[in-house]
Order: structure tokens, then C-alpha cells, then sequence
């Protein structure tokens, strides 16, 4: 029976309606997943599946089954899931009872409940690869829907794209700040030592250094404690 025809217009709408400044990446995952349950017809559920190199793991889903049929092709190492992250490409299972390119995952995935599947390769960035995975009750359920869902991911790969940069850009972000902070407070230890010792910049960072090495401690939290220390004193 013909699916109905996907309409892309509010999917997309609610994809973009993320905001990054207030979601992390596993939530946007979970998103992801749920727009594309409740948007591309014939679908039972969804889930998301990352691959950084040889490790795959599915990062959303929205019910057990497709979490467990995910996981099936990990163990096996293979499976459309997983050609397809690493292709690139759509692979289309159009009936799991006559499957015959992963026989024991299909014939698994039929006895689980699932008569097809759909999984749509997302390029995140150069190191991570994704698929999202679409599986239906009934078999040719996305046979009707194939092309409007390979625009959604699309749109999809987009949107995790943007949140995996904007998570990248804000760890970057805090590591700077934190390099900063432990540049101030070293500059600030190296003016305690050069004052109490009458010695160069660069014999005052020797000396922390040296004690850093001594102490096995980070060279930020012996400059941290020199600088209490010499708080301290000045306030007895």
C-alpha cells in the first residue's frame, strides 16, 4: 500500500528550530531521531548510529528495537547501518523475510518484529561518520519515501554537523580560557619569585619548572599555591 507522500515543510522547520547554545550533542541526536519517527511515514523507529573509526555505537533511539537491531550488526560487523556510515550511500532492506546481503541479521530482524529497514549514510565531519537508521513494521514500508528521507537527513547531517562544531568550538573555547587563566596566575608567580629572589623572568619560570618536576605537580597548581602563599602573607 502507497505511503503518504513526505512532507519535509515542518521537519525541517523543527530542525532548525534547534538551538545549540542550549542543547549538547546528545540531545540533538535524540531529536533527530524523534523528528524523523514522527515524520517519515511507515516508520515503527528510529535511531542514530556513529562511527569513528573502527568503533560504532548507536548514540540515539527511540524504542528498543532499533537499539537492539543496531546492535546485532555490531556484533556481526556488518550490516546496512554500517555500510552505510561508511559509504555514504542509502541502504534500503525491502522485505527482512528475502534479504539476502545480511541474511542472519535480516532473518534476526524479521523475528524481532521489523519487515524493512531504511539507513541513510550523514557525513558529520572528517573523523565521525553516521547513519540514521529508519526501521518499519511492514515490509516496502519506505519504498514510497526513500528520496523525500534522504532529503531529511540531509537536513539532519546539517544540524548534528552544527552541533558537533559548536561543542568543538566550546571546548576549544574553555581550553583557551583555561590556558589563559594559567598563564595569568604562572606571570603572577614568576613576579612573587622574581621579587623574593631578585632574579630574571626566565630564572623564575626555571624555578618553578624545577619544583613543579620535584613535587610532581602540574606547574598551574604550584603557581596557584605560591600565589596563596603569598596572599596570605600579606594579610596576616
Amino acid at each position: 500500500m502507497p505511503q503518504p507522500p513526505l512532507d519535509l515543510t515542518d521537519a525541517v522547520i523543527r530542525l532548525g528550530a534547534i538551538r545549540h547554545d542550549e542543547s549538547d550533542l546528545d540531545t540533538v541526536l535524540a531529536r533527530i531521531a524523534a523528528v524523523a519517527k514522527e515524520s517519515i511515514p511507515g516508520t515503527r523507529e528510529v535511531s542514530v548510529t556513529l562511527v569513528h573509526g573502527t568503533e560504532a555505537h548507536t548514540a540515539a533511539f527511540t524504542g528498543e528495537l532499533a537499539l537492539r537491531l543496531d546492535e546485532w550488526q555490531y556484533e556481526q560487523g556488518r550490516g546496512p547501518c554500517l555500510d552505510a556510515a561508511t559509504t555514504g550511500t542509502t541502504m534500503v532492506v525491502h522485505d527482512m523475510a528475502s534479504e539476502s546481503r545480511w541474511p542472519e541479521w535480516a532473518r534476526a530482524a524479521h523475528a524481532a518484529g521489523a519487515g524493512s529497514s531504511m539507513s541513510i549514510g550523514l557525513p558529520i565531519q572528517e573523523a565521525v561518520v553516521g547513519a540514521l537508521n529508519v526501521y518499519g513494521a511492514e515490509p516496502g514500508a519506505f519504498d514510497d519515501v526513500t528520496a523525500a528521507a534522504q532529503t531529511f537527513a540531509g537536513y539532519a547531517a546539517i544540524a548534528l554537523a552544527n552541533a558537533h562544531l559548536y561543542e568543538s568550538t566550546a571546548t576549544l573555547a574553555q581550553q583557551m580560557r583555561v590556558a589563559m587563566e594559567s598563564r595569568a596566575v604562572i606571570e603572577q608567580a614568576k613576579g612573587i619569585i622574581m621579587g623574593q629572589r631578585r632574579c630574571t623572568a626566565e630564572e623564575a619560570f626555571s624555578i618553578l619548572a624545577k619544583i613543579s618536576q620535584n613535587s610532581n605537580r602540574k606547574l598551574r597548581d604550584v603557581a596557584e599555591a605560591l600565589v596563596r602563599s603569598a596572599a596570605a602573607g600579606r594579610h596576616r
